[in-house]
Protein backbone atom coordinates (compact mmCIF):
# COMPACT_ATOMS: atom_id res chain seq x y z
CA UNK A 1 0.00 0.00 0.00
CA UNK A 2 1.61 3.15 -1.09
CA UNK A 3 1.04 6.46 0.99
CA UNK A 4 0.70 10.15 0.70
CA UNK A 5 1.21 13.03 3.12
CA UNK A 6 -1.68 14.84 4.09
CA UNK A 7 -1.58 18.88 3.92
CA UNK A 8 -4.00 21.60 5.06
CA UNK A 9 -5.58 24.35 2.67
CA UNK A 10 -2.14 26.35 3.20
CA UNK A 11 -0.07 23.24 2.69
CA UNK A 12 0.84 22.99 6.26
CA UNK A 13 1.35 19.12 7.12
CA UNK A 14 -0.92 17.70 8.72
CA UNK A 15 1.23 14.72 10.50
CA UNK A 16 -1.06 12.20 9.17
CA UNK A 17 -0.80 9.94 5.88
CA UNK A 18 -3.65 8.58 3.26
CA UNK A 19 -3.80 5.81 0.55
CA UNK A 20 -2.76 7.14 -2.46
CA UNK A 21 -5.63 7.11 -4.69
CA UNK A 22 -8.06 6.70 -1.56
CA UNK A 23 -10.90 9.24 -0.89
CA UNK A 24 -9.83 12.24 1.08
CA UNK A 25 -11.95 14.06 3.59
CA UNK A 26 -12.89 18.09 3.13
CA UNK A 27 -9.58 20.26 3.82
CA UNK A 28 -7.02 17.30 3.19
CA UNK A 29 -4.89 17.74 0.61
CA UNK A 30 -1.95 15.74 -1.41
CA UNK A 31 0.81 16.59 -3.77
CA UNK A 32 1.40 15.39 -6.99
CA UNK A 33 3.77 16.23 -9.63
CA UNK A 34 4.53 16.69 -13.26
CA UNK A 35 8.15 17.69 -14.99
CA UNK A 36 8.18 19.63 -18.09
CA UNK A 37 11.73 18.92 -20.19
CA UNK A 38 11.74 21.11 -23.01
CA UNK A 39 15.08 20.92 -25.32
CA UNK A 40 17.37 23.45 -26.63
CA UNK A 41 14.86 24.02 -30.01
CA UNK A 42 11.97 24.68 -27.21
CA UNK A 43 10.07 21.47 -28.19
CA UNK A 44 8.71 19.66 -25.30
CA UNK A 45 9.30 15.62 -24.43
CA UNK A 46 5.62 13.87 -24.44
CA UNK A 47 5.02 10.95 -23.62
CA UNK A 48 1.96 8.56 -24.03
CA UNK A 49 0.53 6.81 -21.20
CA UNK A 50 -0.08 2.96 -21.42
CA UNK A 51 -3.08 1.67 -22.60
CA UNK A 52 -3.26 0.07 -19.33
CA UNK A 53 -3.55 2.97 -16.77
CA UNK A 54 -6.65 3.62 -15.43
CA UNK A 55 -6.90 7.35 -16.05
CA UNK A 56 -6.27 8.77 -19.79
CA UNK A 57 -5.02 5.53 -21.23
CA UNK A 58 -3.37 5.86 -24.38
CA UNK A 59 -3.14 9.48 -24.19
CA UNK A 60 -0.51 11.97 -24.72
CA UNK A 61 0.70 14.18 -21.68
CA UNK A 62 4.09 15.93 -20.50
CA UNK A 63 6.91 14.43 -19.73
CA UNK A 64 6.20 12.78 -16.21
CA UNK A 65 3.52 12.95 -13.71
CA UNK A 66 2.80 11.58 -10.62
CA UNK A 67 2.10 11.51 -6.92
CA UNK A 68 4.27 12.38 -4.02
CA UNK A 69 4.91 9.40 -1.55
CA UNK A 70 4.96 9.95 2.06
CA UNK A 71 8.53 11.42 3.12
CA UNK A 72 8.96 12.51 0.14
CA UNK A 73 9.37 16.43 -0.77
CA UNK A 74 7.88 17.84 -4.23
CA UNK A 75 11.45 17.83 -5.84
CA UNK A 76 12.25 13.97 -4.10
CA UNK A 77 9.16 13.06 -5.92
CA UNK A 78 9.44 15.04 -9.45
CA UNK A 79 13.06 12.99 -9.64
CA UNK A 80 11.82 9.80 -8.90
CA UNK A 81 9.22 9.68 -11.29
CA UNK A 82 11.15 10.73 -13.93
CA UNK A 83 13.42 7.95 -13.03
CA UNK A 84 10.69 5.43 -12.80
CA UNK A 85 9.24 6.40 -15.98
CA UNK A 86 11.69 7.29 -18.23
CA UNK A 87 14.42 5.60 -16.70
CA UNK A 88 16.66 8.61 -16.27
CA UNK A 89 18.48 9.97 -13.12
CA UNK A 90 17.33 13.68 -13.60
CA UNK A 91 18.63 16.27 -11.38
CA UNK A 92 16.59 19.14 -10.15
CA UNK A 93 18.58 19.99 -6.91
CA UNK A 94 17.79 23.57 -5.87
CA UNK A 95 15.09 23.97 -8.93
CA UNK A 96 11.76 24.76 -6.89
CA UNK A 97 8.28 23.93 -9.23
CA UNK A 98 7.98 26.60 -11.73
CA UNK A 99 3.80 26.64 -11.36
CA UNK A 100 1.64 25.06 -8.86
CA UNK A 101 -1.79 24.75 -9.87
CA UNK A 102 -4.32 24.05 -6.84
CA UNK A 103 -6.85 20.97 -7.82
CA UNK A 104 -9.59 19.53 -5.88
CA UNK A 105 -7.81 16.73 -4.06
CA UNK A 106 -4.06 18.95 -3.53
CA UNK A 107 -1.54 20.66 -5.16
CA UNK A 108 0.24 19.89 -8.37
CA UNK A 109 3.59 21.10 -8.43
CA UNK A 110 5.26 21.63 -12.28
CA UNK A 111 9.07 21.48 -12.78
CA UNK A 112 9.88 23.33 -16.12
CA UNK A 113 13.15 22.69 -17.26
CA UNK A 114 15.45 22.87 -20.16
CA UNK A 115 17.33 19.53 -21.27
CA UNK A 116 18.52 18.04 -24.62
CA UNK A 117 18.11 14.76 -23.58
CA UNK A 118 18.55 11.65 -26.22
CA UNK A 119 15.44 9.53 -26.48
CA UNK A 120 17.36 6.71 -26.68
CA UNK A 121 18.61 6.96 -23.69
CA UNK A 122 15.71 6.92 -22.04
CA UNK A 123 13.98 3.24 -20.21
CA UNK A 124 10.54 3.17 -20.89
CA UNK A 125 8.03 1.99 -17.72
CA UNK A 126 6.26 -0.22 -19.82
CA UNK A 127 3.60 -0.14 -17.19
CA UNK A 128 3.08 3.48 -17.51
CA UNK A 129 4.54 4.88 -20.51
CA UNK A 130 4.35 3.20 -23.79
CA UNK A 131 6.04 5.60 -26.15
CA UNK A 132 8.10 9.50 -25.94
CA UNK A 133 9.04 12.09 -28.51
CA UNK A 134 10.14 15.55 -28.53
CA UNK A 135 6.79 18.22 -29.26
CA UNK A 136 6.30 21.82 -30.78
CA UNK A 137 3.69 23.74 -28.73
CA UNK A 138 1.49 23.76 -32.18
CA UNK A 139 1.93 20.01 -32.35
CA UNK A 140 1.37 19.84 -28.41
CA UNK A 141 -1.69 22.03 -29.23
CA UNK A 142 -2.83 20.01 -32.11
CA UNK A 143 -2.78 16.69 -30.30
CA UNK A 144 -5.09 18.57 -27.97
CA UNK A 145 -7.53 19.25 -30.44
CA UNK A 146 -7.75 16.69 -31.82
CA UNK A 147 -8.36 14.51 -28.37
CA UNK A 148 -4.98 12.78 -28.26
CA UNK A 149 -3.51 15.10 -25.21
CA UNK A 150 -4.88 14.89 -21.63
CA UNK A 151 -7.44 17.47 -21.49
CA UNK A 152 -5.33 20.32 -20.06
CA UNK A 153 -6.85 23.88 -20.81
CA UNK A 154 -5.26 25.13 -23.96
CA UNK A 155 -4.01 28.20 -21.93
CA UNK A 156 -2.56 26.72 -19.76
CA UNK A 157 -0.44 24.27 -22.46
CA UNK A 158 0.44 27.67 -24.27
CA UNK A 159 1.58 29.47 -20.62
CA UNK A 160 3.96 26.42 -20.43
CA UNK A 161 5.69 26.57 -23.17
CA UNK A 162 5.82 30.66 -22.46
CA UNK A 163 7.43 30.39 -19.20
CA UNK A 164 9.92 28.33 -20.38
CA UNK A 165 10.97 31.24 -22.98
CA UNK A 166 10.12 33.82 -20.66
CA UNK A 167 12.21 32.88 -17.30
CA UNK A 168 15.05 30.97 -19.21
CA UNK A 169 14.95 27.44 -17.14
CA UNK A 170 18.41 25.79 -16.02
CA UNK A 171 20.03 23.58 -18.60
CA UNK A 172 21.91 21.39 -16.31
Amino acid sequence: MELVDLYDENRLPLGRTAERGGPLVPKEYRTVVHVCVFDSLGRLLIQRRAEEKYIWPGLWDVSIGGGVDAGETSRQGAQREFREELGYALDLEGLRPSVTVNFDGGFDDFYLLTRDLELSSLTLQTEEVQDVRWASEEEVLSMLEAGTFIPYPESFLRFLFAMRLQFGFPTK
